[in-house]
C-alpha cells in the first residue's frame, strides 16, 4: 500500500479552519482508494514570529525535505507583522526547494456565480503558468539614504535563460496534456509580457518564448501584453487555454482569474518543483482574512482544491479527479453555499459535504 507524509502548515487567520477541511478531504480520498496518508503539523507564522522574533525555524528547510508534499493555509497578518516579513516563510519554501512552477487553473464550475458578466462554466477553463523562483521577486537590490532627500530604492529583477525556459517548457507541456482533453483546436500557450517598456528583462523573455515554442509545433501560441491580457480575460475568457507569464505578472493576472472563477474562496495554487527532486507545496490563495478567523464562514473549496492538485502531483490521479468530481457535484446541487456563495453554510459544512460526496459510492 502506497503511503504519503504530509507536512501540514496552517499558518496565520483562517489557514488552520481551511487546512481541517483540506485534511479531511485528503483522508476521505485515502480511504476510498487504498492509500495512506500521515500529516504533521507545523505552527509557524505570524505568531511564531511574535515569539521568536522569525517567521519559521532557521532549519525549517531540513525539517521539510523528507516530506512528499506541503499544504499551507495562509501566511500573514499585516496588523501583528509586516508583510514583507510574513511572505519570507512562503518564499523560502518556492526558492529553497526550487518550486519553479506555479500553477493556477482558473475553471468557473456549475452552479458558481461570477462577477464577471463574461464569464461561464463554457468560457472560463484556463491555466496559468506563472515563474515562481526568480524574475521580479528576486530579491536583489537595497535601500539606501533612507529618510535623506537623495534616499533611493532599487530593486532588480533577474530573468535566467534556465529559469525562463523551464517554466515556459513546462507551458507547452500542460497544453499538451490539457488538449488531449479538450481538443486540438483550443492548445494555445499565451506569452503575457510587457516588453515594449520592459526593454531588457521582457525582450529577454519573449526571445526565449520564441525558442522554446519551436520545439512545440503542434501548440499554437500568442502574445499579449499584460495590461491588454486583463482586458481579454474579461472581455474573451474563452479565448485562454494556458498563460505563461514571470512572477510578478502571473502573481496579479491569477487574481483577476479568481474573480473570473466566483472568487478567491475558489481559487487555488500548487508551487511545483517538477523534476520532484524537492516537496511541492499546495495552498489556497485567498489569503489568511483576518477579520473572518474563527468565525468559521469562510469557503473551503480553494484549500481542498489544493488538495486534488496535491493528489494529481503525487500520481493519485483517480482520487484528484474523485475530489473534482465531488467538488462539481456539491457546487451544481446548490444545497451547500457558503457566504461568499450568497448562502449561509460554514466552512465544514462545505469540507463535509464534499468529503460525503466522495464516499458516497
Amino acid at each position: 500500500m502506497k503511503s504519503y507524509d504530509i507536512a501540514v502548515i496552517p499558518g496565520d487567520g483562517v489557514g488552520g479552519e481551511v487546512a481541517v477541511e483540506g485534511e479531511k478531504v485528503l483522508k476521505a480520498g485515502a480511504q476510498k482508494y487504498g492509500f495512506k496518508v500521515g500529516t504533521e503539523t507545523f505552527g509557524w507564522g505570524c505568531d511564531y514570529y511574535l515569539k521568536h522574533g522569525r517567521m519559521m525555524p532557521d532549519d525549517m528547510l531540513k525539517t521539510l525535505e523528507d516530506f512528499d508534499a506541503i499544504f499551507l493555509g495562509c501566511v500573514g497578518d499585516a496588523d501583528k507583522v509586516p508583510d514583507h516579513i510574513s511572505l519570507t516563510l512562503l518564499l523560502t519554501i518556492r526558492k529553497g526547494f526550487d518550486q519553479y512552477v506555479n500553477l493556477r487553473p482558473i475553471k468557473l464550475y456549475p452552479g458558481v456565480s461570477s462577477p464577471v458578466i463574461s464569464a461561464t462554466p463554457e468560457t472560463v477553463d484556463m491555466a496559468v503558468v506563472r515563474e515562481n523562483t526568480e524574475g521580479e521577486y528576486a530579491a536583489n537590490g537595497g535601500i539606501f539614504k533612507m529618510g535623506t532627500p537623495d534616499g533611493f530604492a532599487l530593486q532588480t529583477a533577474i530573468f535566467t535563460q534556465k529559469g525562463c525556459e523551464r517554466v515556459m517548457r513546462y507551458a507547452f507541456e500542460l497544453a499538451g496534456r490539457r488538449m488531449e482533453a479538450r481538443g486540438a483546436e483550443h492548445a494555445r500557450v499565451t506569452n503575457c509580457t510587457k516588453s515594449n517598456a520592459l526593454n531588457y528583462s521582457m525582450v529577454f523573455w519573449d526571445r526565449v518564448f520564441d525558442q522554446v515554442s519551436r520545439d512545440y509545433p503542434e501548440i499554437k501560441t500568442d502574445m499579449a501584453m499584460v495590461d491588454a491580457l486583463t482586458m481579454w480575460f474579461v472581455k474573451n475568457p474563452n479565448t485562454f487555454d494556458v498563460i505563461v507569464a514571470s512572477n510578478l505578472f502571473g502573481d496579479i493576472i491569477t487574481d483577476l482569474g479568481a474573480m473570473l472563477q466566483g472568487g478567491m474562496g475558489f481559487a487555488a495554487g500548487a508551487n511545483l518543483n517538477p523534476d520532484k527532486m524537492f516537496p511541492s507545496m499546495f495552498e489556497p490563495i485567498h489569503g489568511s482574512a483576518p477579520k473572518y478567523a474563527g468565525k468559521g464562514i469562510v469557503n473551503s473549496v480553494a484549500a481542498i482544491e489544493s488538495i486534488r492538485m496535491m493528489l494529481e502531483h503525487l500520481g493519485e490521479v483517480e482520487a484528484a479527479r474523485d475530489i473534482e468530481s465531488a467538488i462539481v457535484a456539491v457546487l451544481k446541487s446548490g444545497r451547500v453555499r457558503t457566504r461568499d456563495m450568497g448562502g449561509d453554510n460554514s466552512t465544514s459544512e462545505m469540507g463535509d459535504a464534499i468529503c460525503k460526496s466522495i464516499l458516497a459510492d
